[in-house]
């Protein structure tokens, strides 16, 4: 093996092994059996990581392999009954990426912010325009427009904090949440 394919394998595990074998444990609750799928998981990855054409698919291609080694998993035990805990195809997206399913109902909550906060994480966090560019077209210096985003970021955090209880990964992201049921109406629906 070529050192740079064993360096990319090595970054790869270091980058998805939490969120791989958070989402095996999902459908496989005995932790050494989805260690187990997770190392065939790799097997797998390190076979197959020249048939991965477009590297900006990377993630989806990981939980592709590693659904389809669960559902091996389940056809080899002839356990077709616990098909049911797989997981769902459209749930794909949200399994794969909690933060996607989070950003698709945070909408409500940046709209609830007063508006100069509002508009500022709209153009800065959603259309993606710099904070110099937005200091420039809301006529405001690049200093006020870094606090606007900035107290606009923690204003959200603290009413999406409110709302749920999130579990992160050790690099901060959003693996999993609870909603408090009594408050989050956004995230329930």
């Amino acid at each position: 093996m070529e050192k740079k394919e064993q360096i990319h394998i090595e970054s790869i595990w270091n980058e998805y092994y939490d969120q791989l074998l958070h989402f095996i444990r999902n459908s496989i609750p005995d932790k050494a059996t989805a260690e187990d799928i997770l190392q065939n998981v790799f097997i797998k990855i390190l076979t197959n990581i020249d048939s991965l054409k477009d590297s900006t698919k990377m993630k989806s291609w990981l939980f592709q392999i590693t659904r389809n080694t669960i559902a091996d998993h389940y056809r080899q035990s002839k356990k077709s009954e616990n098909f049911s805990v797989l997981p769902a195809e459209t749930d794909d997206e949200i399994t794969e990426d909690v933060m996607e399913e989070v950003e698709s109902w945070v909408a409500p909550f940046i709209n609830d912010l007063p508006e100069k906060y509002k508009e500022a994480l709209i153009l800065s966090e959603l259309k993606g325009m710099s904070q110099k560019e937005l200091a420039v077209q809301q006529g405001i210096s690049y200093p006020a427009a870094k606090a606007r985003v900035h107290r606009g970021r923690l204003l959200l955090k603290q009413r999406l904090s409110e709302c749920c209880s999130f579990h992160t990964d050790k690099y901060g992201t959003i693996m999993d949440y609870k909603s408090n049921r009594n408050y989050c109406k956004s995230c329930n629906s």
